[in-house]
């Protein structure tokens, strides 16, 4: 299996993994709080607003729940405003206006519109996964609305994995093939009992985070899974970094595979753009959960700088 293949099959498991929602200290912290819902979002405030710095959004990737950032909101929060953003039906809730066309851009225009309700003129953006290509949609099209970006594991081009060669519209076939598939499978997952053992795979290093990522797989809503998973592949943000002004626009890859395969799949993807790149070794696709410490503290120099 050659490095792009092997990258290939991670970012898929990642986002198709088989699937109970497991509660955290800090995800019950998260929840005690108000829930604002949207049509495409909900978001839950951690914090107090601060005058001398800006709030951060923290947006999951696929299938993702909010309780994905529980090692590191509850402590950001001690010196900034936090906006834990989940995307309707990712956690098992009521998908609103999700699972149709144009979900990615409602996801986006409801964190603009929200962002302005709250005076956040320029908010730090964190997002990983799927909620990495939300960021960078978001900062590239609306420049002026972001003040910082952090992209976790995210490419600016998801269905290149696939084919080196494609386009959105030669890979659209493929992407459309999948999101039939998670369709047709999604009374399947409803079916299946809570994951109490390794299910393997390759989405995070460990059999503690594979287990956690398999259940949050399991209690997302399908539908608005397979439309996102569309989108996001279908997506070629690349063309558009250039219009990037975020300082810093700092890309947090996975580099389990490799540093040196890793390096060799990720700087040409971002090469020419103003994002900067850092390595975590030993880690997969859920870096929060592999590193945690080691998270924490990038994303801690990301909001000091």
């Amino acid at each position: 299996m050659n490095k792009l293949t092997l990258f290939a099959a991670l970012a898929a498991a990642c986002l198709t993994a088989p699937a109970a929602l497991a509660a955290s200290k800090a995800e019950a912290t998260a929840s005690a709080t108000a829930e604002k819902r949207t049509p495409h979002i909900s978001i839950v405030v951690l914090g107090e607003p601060r005058k001398d710095r800006d709030p951060v959004y923290l947006i999951p990737g696929l299938s993702s729940p909010r309780a994905v950032w529980d090692g590191i909101a509850p402590d950001l929060a001690k010196d900034r405003q936090v906006l834990l953003v989940q995307v309707n039906g990712f956690g098992g809730d009521a998908v609103g206006e999700n699972g149709k066309p144009g979900m990615t851009d409602g996801i986006i225009a409801d964190i603009l519109a929200d962002a302005a309700a709250r005076g956040a003129t320029q908010p730090a953006m964190i997002g990983h996964s799927y909620g990495g290509l939300i960021g960078m949609m978001l900062a590239a099209r609306h420049p002026d609305r972001v003040g910082r970006l952090m992209v976790v594991d995210t490419l600016p081009f998801f269905g290149r994995l696939f084919d080196p060669s494609a386009t959105p519209a030669s890979i659209a076939p493929r992407a459309e093939q999948m999101r039939a598939m998670t369709i047709a499978g999604a009374e399947r997952m409803k079916a299946m009992a809570p994951i109490t053992s390794d299910p393997g795979g390759i989405w995070s290093n460990t059999a503690q985070g594979r287990i956690k990522v398999a259940n949050w797989t399991r209690q997302a809503d399908q539908a608005a899974v397979a439309q996102a998973l569309y989108e996001d592949i279908v997506t070629d943000i690349g063309p558009e970094l250039a219009k990037v002004t975020a300082k810093p626009f700092t890309i947090l890859y996975a580099a389990g595979v490799g540093e040196a395969q890793a390096k060799a799949i990720w700087d040409p993807a971002y090469a020419g753009t103003p994002a900067e790149l850092v390595a975590v070794p030993d880690s997969y696709h859920f870096i929060m959960l592999d590193q945690p410490q080691r998270f924490a503290t990038e994303v801690k120099a990301f909001l000091a700088e």
